[in-house]
């Protein structure tokens, strides 16, 4: 197989994209520190309740756009590459900016049911973080139920994730 070779292999375990997702939250941190720091700078730090909102749209519109290009550029954010899946459409094609949108708002539903529940019963601090916590992990057995082993939100969206090979390495010969 050439070193270059990166044809899927199968699908990724549900481990393997979930431990790729913890790695993605941190990343996030990374994708959202300018944004945010410049946003604190221009409200002067403030935590009126329009502000909070302001942050929370910061926040979604940056993540969308970070998600949204990666993914219909190559498929794949850091995270993806390191843990080696990519997103394609069925037949392995590139996902197009439109699905890469459908799927990065379909992919809120893995914290929306959460956030909902916490807001509607009033959960704070630890309650809500086991809230979130057991919406995650129901989510994430959606793909246990697709004949494909796809989450729901990559269904919905008609994406799919792949597994691609280790890559191998070059040797001094062949380089």
């Amino acid at each position: 197989m050439p070193a270059n070779d990166l044809s899927p292999i199968g699908v990724p375990s549900i481990g393997r994209r979930l431990i790729a997702m913890v790695y993605e939250l941190l990343l996030a941190f990374a994708v959202l520190f300018l944004p945010f720091l410049i946003f604190e700078l221009a409200v002067n730090a403030s935590h009126a309740a329009v502000v909070e909102h302001g942050r929370q749209a910061l926040a979604f519109l940056v993540l969308g756009a970070y998600f949204i290009h990666q993914w219909s550029r190559n498929g794949q954010t850091l995270a993806m590459q390191t843990w080696r899946i990519r997103v394609t459409l069925p037949d392995g094609g590139a996902v197009p900016l439109r699905l890469a949108v459908v799927r990065y708002l379909l992919a809120w539903m893995w914290v929306l049911p959460a956030l909902v529940a916490s807001w509607a019963f009033g959960l704070a601090h630890w309650a809500a973080l086991g809230a979130l916590g057991a919406g995650i992990a129901v989510w994430s057995l959606t793909a246990l139920f697709d004949k494909d082993g796809q989450f729901l939100h990559d269904r919905l969206a008609g994406t799919r994730l792949v597994q691609l090979p280790k890559r191998t390495k070059k040797t001094a010969a062949t380089a």
